[in-house]
Parts: structure tokens; sequence; C-alpha cells
């Protein structure tokens, strides 16, 4: 079996969305001081790195993360790969067109794991992202899509207001999860899961998002 981890990994380096609160990890106790343990203490966005957003993030009422279907969170995914459409302009659009081939695909996977490499370095945030079309969402939740997976920072441009996307898959019933490291995947069908963790009230979660194949 292959198993490919597609986190980004959470370090005092990383970028958080600008304004958010950083991702801090820390010794409280250390066992070179005297400590019986080492014993680290974290404090974070629940936005930091690879993580789930919950709908009541964007809507005033919407679930909230720890009652977010768990089933979403793993089986079959498909990753298309569009690395090579932004390889030279990363502020395009991700539209239907794009996806259309793989339809069947994306259909019988029914989660969608969007590759594009414009965010390579998890210590810089990106200045610009590509982003879906509302249109794509529609579309998706026609092939009966649960998940969407990118790796970026959001769904919806960096200067949003609105949160278009953000919507338009909560209105679908499609699950987004942001922030992945698809760099050294292909483009293909895999297994996978990205478990949010078990947080009451929450408008998302940090997870580990795992493919694998057997």
């Amino acid at each position: 079996m292959k198993i490919w981890d597609i986190s980004r990994p959470l370090t005092n380096d990383l970028a958080p969305w600008p304004g958010d609160t950083p991702f801090d990890f820390r010794l409280i106790r250390d066992i070179p001081s005297g400590g019986v343990v080492n014993l680290g203490s974290i404090g974070m966005s629940v936005h930091n790195g690879t993580h789930a957003d919950a709908v009541f993030h964007f809507e005033e009422d919407g679930l909230t993360i720890e009652r977010a279907p768990v089933d979403v969170y793993f089986g079959p995914a498909t990753v298309v790969d569009l690395s090579s459409k932004f390889s030279a302009n990363p502020n395009l659009l991700i539209e239907i067109e794009d996806l259309r081939r793989y339809q069947e695909k994306i259909s019988d996977s029914r989660r969608l794991l969007v590759k594009t490499n414009i965010w390579q370095d998890s210590t810089v945030f990106p200045e610009t992202i590509a982003v879906i079309t509302p249109a794509v969402a529609e579309w998706l939740a026609t092939l009966g899509v649960k998940l969407l997976g990118l790796d970026l920072p959001s769904v919806d441009p960096i200067d949003a207001k609105e949160l278009r996307n953000h919507h338009a898959l909560g209105r679908a019933g499609i699950s987004i999860i942001e922030s992945l490291d698809l760099s050294a995947i292909s483009a293909g069908t895999y297994n996978f899961i990205g478990i949010p963790l078990h947080i009451v009230g929450a408008d998302g979660s940090p997870v580990r998002a795992i493919l694998w194949r057997e």
C-alpha cells in the first residue's frame, strides 16, 4: 500500500491568513529542565494549515464542525491537476470546462481535490490565487459531489467580502477542505481521509489529510 500525506505541516513559520491567529507550538515543560515529561502547548486559528470549513464559518446559523457528517471526509477522491494552466498566471478561474473531461471519475468518487501548485511555499501567504466560479458548485452538485478540496487557502478570492463560492458550495451541500499540499500527487483516483477534530461549536478544524492506494 502506498500512502501520501497531503497536509501542510503545522509549524511556527506557517503563514496564516492575514490578520488571523498564527500557529504557535511551545514546550511548557521539558525533561532537560527537570520535568517528568515533555509537555507541549499550541495556540492557533482553526483555519491554520490544512483545514475543513464548517458551514458556520460563513453562515450565521450553519452547522458547526462537530455536526458535520463524518462520512463526507473519507472515501474515494479524484485529484484533478490544473497546475499547467496556472503555471504562468495564477490569477485565473477554475471553470467547469477545466473539469468536464474528468466528469465520470468525479461523479464516481464524489470527492474532488484540485491541484493548482500556486501556493508552493507555506511560509509565505500568496498574494493572489485561482478560485472556482460559483457555477462550478452547482455543476458538482449535479454529479453528486459532497467534498471539494484545494491546495489553496480559500475557495474565494483573498480580498473577497461576500464569499460567493463558500455560499454556493454550502447551498450545494458540498463540504470544503482548504490548504492541501498536492505538490507530490499525480492526477487520478485515490482513497482519501481527512477527518476534522470534534471541536464543539467551531467554525472549522485542522485535518490530517491522507491519500492511499492498495
